[in-house]
Parts: C-alpha cells; sequence; structure tokens
C-alpha cells in the first residue's frame, strides 16, 4: 500500500495524496511564494484533531 501525505499550508491541509502529487504540489506553492509543508497523513490527521495547530519545522 502506498503511503499517503498531505500538505500544509496557512490555509490548512490538503486532502491525502501520493508522495509525487505532494511534492508537485509545494512547489507550484513555492513558485507562488506561499510555504507549504509535506507531512503524513498521520500527522496530517493529528493537526487537523488539534485545531490545525501546526509547529513549523526548525533546521539545526
Amino acid at each position: 500500500m502506498e503511503q499517503k501525505f498531505m500538505v500544509r499550508t496557512e490555509n490548512g491541509l490538503s486532502e491525502a495524496i501520493a508522495r509525487d502529487e505532494a511534492i508537485k504540489r509545494v512547489k507550484e506553492y513555492a513558485d507562488q511564494g506561499i510555504e507549504a509543508y509535506i507531512v503524513s497523513q498521520d500527522e496530517g490527521e493529528r493537526i487537523k484533531a488539534s485545531g490545525n495547530q501546526f509547529n513549523k519545522p526548525t533546521w539545526s
């Protein structure tokens, strides 16, 4: 079974989609100047359950 992902933007979460489609959407958002993140379907469901609370990743 193929793993599904969701795209998170300031407006919320996408539906569960394939990895390639998620990458394509994030690139399209980046071209438009919109911050978008790929999260697993499990993480996306957790974000929805917590009232769309999302902690932006930080890189160290």
